[in-house]
């Protein structure tokens, strides 16, 4: 931040709906957010959570609390009781940033950004110089099995990640860089300091509208982004317009690429899709080059950049990683962490193929949690709060295939004696659900069962769930709105 400043000054850094900083405006503005931290006693390597929509709050925070010496911990807003305790209770958060509409919500001790930002006199504040290998996030993930874990993440892993992205688009002083998901997510915050490599703008959304992305895109003169899950099939889901190729955009990135519609996403819109696969724990680990048409609808994922290395386990086909940027591991979960990195690679829990030109295609996942759109459920998290009402035994949650979100969370569900498997029943438990998980994470679909089949150490035995003939009794089946 400080050397953008100096590089670039006046020019413009952040564009929000009713909001424009430079690159000097947004040093300054957080060293005074930095001051304000460090008088009300945060110090280094403390956690600080940052609760807030798409605000230019969000990244000034980030920015200052990293130059306080702390931690930041991006919290989901959407986040309920359950899912915000446990990450603030298990992160040891000493505060939360967030803004007026949202305090009412948070436990524990909170920092409206409005208030905070004006009780600290305008100072430079002294960065203390940081080690490459200091942490700078507690990034929460589903992970591979259990309850969201905080990913490691470095300041080093955070400026490799940036690095390879924007030599992936071989990135311009003329480049505008557009972004519609949460702050809170990975995506904006390597944007950001991919905009900060390079001095161009990032124009940061709301939120995520079908309807309005491309407009949002043609008035701001965008010329790269980056979609994933479900972004791409509402994209295309919306009407074609004449003005579909009226735009400056000469590449999208994506994850997760629909070979089938490939094409014809590059043809309506006139730019390239490319290919940037990676997970929160390993940052990108396979990307497509700008110019490697041959890929377009073969549904190759790429190769590894600099720094990585990628292969194929030998009996299982999963995708195994090894190299730079890498999460330092769990925070707080050192047998997940021994787990996720055996034999000295990370195992991502995806499962690939070899083309005949050495690119790495998907194959499906094993880990056990469900991948709804862009959003990562844990599958134990749910579980956990299903089994908190008063009717339910047992819970299971599976994914479950969707044409639109690629997968939905479909909970099978054993109750407790007494109670009736029908729709009052279903819709008690989905509400109790509601009350306390983000709204992604309800299961779209209900199934009764009278009893699961288990493993030998007494678990859900799930790979039975997906065939019915399996099933230990005839169920009782609720379809919800998604």
């Amino acid at each position: 931040m400080r050397h953008a400043a100096r590089q670039y000054g006046r020019r413009e850094f952040l564009r929000f709906p009713d909001t424009s900083l430079t690159f000097e405006d947004a040093d300054a503005q957080s060293d005074r957010l930095a001051g304000a931290l460090i008088d009300k006693g945060v110090r280094s390597g403390d956690r600080v959570a940052v609760m807030m929509d798409n605000v230019p709050g969000w990244p000034l925070s980030w920015l200052a609390i990293l130059k306080a010496g702390a931690i930041t911990v991006p919290v989901n807003v959407r986040y309920r009781s359950a899912d915000l305790e446990h990450v603030l209770r298990d992160s040891g958060a000493v505060a939360t940033l967030t803004t007026a509409e949202h305090v009412p919500h948070i436990p524990g001790t909170v920092y409206a950004l409005d208030s905070l930002s004006g009780s600290a006199p305008a100072r430079p504040v002294p960065v203390n110089p940081h080690n490459p290998h200091d942490v700078a996030n507690f990034q929460y993930t589903s992970g591979t099995t259990g309850f969201p874990k905080a990913c490691m993440l470095t300041h080093d892993y955070w400026l490799r990640t940036a690095q390879i992205a924007a030599d992936q688009a071989r990135l311009r002083d003329d480049d505008v860089m557009l972004i519609a998901q949460a702050y809170s997510y990975m995506d904006p915050q390597w944007a950001t300091l991919l905009c900060l490599l390079g001095g161009i703008p990032l124009v940061v959304l709301p939120r995520f509208s079908a309807s309005g992305f491309w407009p949002a895109a043609r008035e701001h003169g965008a010329t790269l982004t980056y979609v994933l899950g479900t972004m791409p099939l509402l994209l295309h889901k919306q009407p074609p317009d004449p003005l579909d190729r009226e735009n400056r955009m000469r590449l999208v990135l994506c994850s997760g690429i629909r070979p089938d519609l490939h094409r014809e996403f590059e043809e309506r819109w006139g730019a390239p899709w490319r290919e940037l696969y990676g997970s929160t724990e390993s940052g990108p680990d396979l990307v497509v080059p700008i110019d490697a048409e041959e890929t377009v609808g073969t549904g190759a994922m790429g190769m590894p950049p600099p720094g990585k290395e990628v292969v194929l386990d030998e009996e299982t086909g999963e995708i195994l990683v090894r190299g730079v940027p890498m999460m330092t591991g769990y925070w707080n979960h050192p047998e997940a962490t021994a787990t996720a990195f055996r034999d000295g690679w990370y195992h991502t829990g995806d499962l690939g193929f070899r083309d005949e030109h050495g690119y790495i295609h998907h194959a499906g996942r094993i880990k056990d949690m469900v991948r709804r759109g862009g959003e990562n459920i844990s599958c134990a998290e749910v579980e956990s709060v299903l089994t908190q009402h008063p009717a339910v035994l047992q819970a299971a949650l599976v994914p479950i295939p969707d044409d639109l979100w690629g997968e939905l969370p479909k909970a099978f569900i054993q109750l407790r004696p007494g109670h009736s498997p029908g729709a009052e029943t279903a819709m008690s438990v989905i509400e109790h659900a509601r009350q306390r998980l983000a709204r992604f994470k309800i299961p779209a679909y209900v199934e009764f069962v009278e009893g699961f089949s288990l493993t030998p150490s007494a678990r859900i035995e799930k790979r039975h769930l997906a065939r019915p003939d399996q099933r230990s009794a005839p169920a009782v089946f609720i379809g919800l709105t998604p």
